[in-house]
């Protein structure tokens, strides 16, 4: 990693240091969480990582958050082009109110065996604006997301000359979730991108799903949410069928 990419993460890490000190007690918030899942699907895209952990760290003050969430494979290690093992790391910092959320992310998931800092094309830079309907009307959960590529290594996709435009690669995902009886939250989601992008030559559908989750309850105070879901990726003539549960606090 050169200085210029430390200096980049060093005022990241700065800015989350600084946040305790300004923040209340109360309005300070630190939460952790571990996620093992099945398999690895992104946005209809096989990640080729198998059995995985998934860990994220989350710094909190009110509305803004941020973020920094990692995969790692536990099965699939020398399987990729680069020879290592599938590994990702993406650092998030978001604003929330009263339903509507704001996101920029940085995505990284070059492998095992790749150095971390390299931005111009190794890192793929997206905002998200994302609105909660249930926030406001009780009765309509509608979830909806837009998310676009805007700096990086979109520009890389499609294998056509890195000196071009930024493709400004665009997903968008609705989703529902419903209460059922013996506590189960049973989500459908639809995924499609509206134009020619890193998730597919044109406009399409990239996944449907249908989710069912639970929390276990082990002991009074201690439960363990875990979920299965079945996933269809019409852009790739692809199905999965995935399971997992989470730590966390």
């Amino acid at each position: 990693m050169n200085m210029k990419s430390l200096k980049k993460v060093g005022l990241v890490l700065g800015a989350a240091l600084l946040v305790p000190g300004m923040a209340n007690a109360g309005d300070f918030v630190v939460s952790g969480k571990a996620d093992f899942v099945s398999d690895y699907i992104w946005r209809g895209i096989d990640q080729n990582s198998g059995f995985s952990i998934q860990p994220s760290l989350t710094l909190g003050y009110k509305g803004l958050s941020l973020n920094a969430w990692g995969s790692q494979t536990l099965s699939k290690w020398g399987v990729n082009d680069n020879g290592g093992g599938a590994k990702e790391f993406d650092i998030n910092l978001s604003y929330a109110i009263k339903g509507f959320s704001v996101t920029v992310s940085d995505y990284w998931w070059s492998g095992t065996d790749m150095p971390y800092g390299y931005y111009e094309d190794a890192h793929y830079f997206e905002g998200t604006l994302a609105y909660n309907f249930g926030e406001t009307f009780d009765k309509f959960a509608l979830n909806i997301s837009w998310s676009t590529m805007f700096a990086g290594g979109d520009k890389f996709v499609l294998g056509e000359d890195p000196t071009d435009n930024n493709k400004f690669s665009t997903y968008v995902n609705l989703s529902y979730p419903v209460s059922l009886p013996a506590d189960i939250t049973l989500t459908p989601a639809l995924g499609f991108t509206p134009w020619k992008g890193m998730y597919n030559d044109k406009a399409g559908v990239t996944d449907v799903s249908i989710k069912a989750s639970k929390d276990i309850q082990v002991t009074d105070k201690f439960a363990i949410p875990v979920f299965v879901q079945a996933l269809v990726a019409p852009v790739h003539d692809r199905t999965y069928l995935l399971a997992g549960f989470s730590l966390g606090f």
